[in-house]
């Protein structure tokens, strides 16, 4: 069961999280491109298309915890450093997605930001840098993941 687990744990990782983290990454630059020419329909089009990947990724990221719990429970370290350490980093993330993300994207998107005003580069700026904060937590983890900082696995 544990190989199982941990290989569903894997799979959801790079099928849920490796989409967000890249369309994500991308959404600030297009959506200064389109800000710039907001005439650009292929631009626009492909802002609505992060924005969908974004949000779709994000509900199938949540395999990701549940398998990762099933693994650590079979494997019986959900008590261990290094796994709490990767819950608390990977709800940090989920909730830095939810919170700021997703919601600038979809101010963005509709062109005007809190209390109706215009939204600018500046909002991309402050996008791209949620973005690079999530995208560094799962880095962080998945380094976790690996190197294990006080396992007693002894692998």
């Amino acid at each position: 069961m544990t190989k199982l687990f941990l290989i569903l744990h894997i799979l959801a990782v790079i099928v849920a999280i490796g989409p967000v983290a890249i369309a994500a990454s991308m959404f600030p630059p297009v959506a200064r491109k389109v800000l710039a020419a907001p005439d650009n329909v292929g631009d626009t089009a492909s802002l609505g298309l992060l924005n969908r990947i974004c949000k779709v990724y994000a509900l199938v990221g949540l395999a990701v915890p549940m398998f990762g719990f099933a693994a650590a429970g079979v494997m019986k370290v959900t008590g261990q450093t290094w796994v709490i350490v990767s819950i608390a980093l990977t709800a940090v993330a989920a909730i830095l997605l939810a919170a700021l993300v997703l919601p600038r994207q979809a101010e963005l998107l509709a062109g005007h930001g809190p209390r109706g005003r215009e939204v600018g580069v500046k909002d991309t700026k402050q996008l791209a840098m949620y973005t690079g904060i999530f995208n560094l937590l799962w880095a962080a983890v998945t380094i976790i993941m690996i190197v294990r900082p006080g396992s007693t696995l002894g692998h």
